[in-house]
């Protein structure tokens, strides 16, 4: 059980997201699960503590503990903290995984086409990306 120094460093909030700030929150504690950036028994910090370092009201942290809890990827235990639960089975691990992807793009097309860029650009962008991260990947097995 490891108490996680400087968690709220692990938070990139958008305050003009779409997505409110509470999504973002589980959305991003769901990806760090799900890439084992966190793991079962990783204590959290309490919601008034994360709530002053990430700089936002505490009842927005409260809401996003309160979604991951009653999905039961969190338990809180009176006097002594909030935890990652133990690990869920693999077909909710996929579905959180699906979900960091779907928040990740969500994230990134709002901002692009907040940035005035066409559906098109936005397409031809990340296929770019996509082909360059492979590459690189491909490179570096010695492929």
């Amino acid at each position: 059980m490891n108490r996680l120094p400087s968690f709220s460093k692990r938070f990139h909030l958008d305050l003009r997201a779409d997505s409110p700030i509470y999504q973002q929150i589980v959305d991003q504690i769901k990806a760090q699960i799900a890439s084992a950036q966190l793991r079962p028994g990783d204590q959290l910090p309490t919601v008034r503590a994360l709530a002053a370092d990430l700089r936002i009201n505490f009842n927005t942290v409260a809401r996003a503990y309160r979604i991951l809890d009653e999905e039961r990827i969190i338990s809180t235990q009176q006097g002594r903290g909030t935890y990652i639960t133990e690990k869920p089975p693999p077909r909710v691990t996929e579905r959180m995984r699906r979900e960091s992807l779907d928040a990740l793009a969500r994230r990134y097309v709002s901002e692009a086409a907040r940035l005035g860029f066409t559906d098109s650009e936005i397409g031809q962008a990340a296929a770019e990306q996509l082909k360059i991260w492979k590459e690189s990947n491909s490179f570096d097995k010695g492929e």
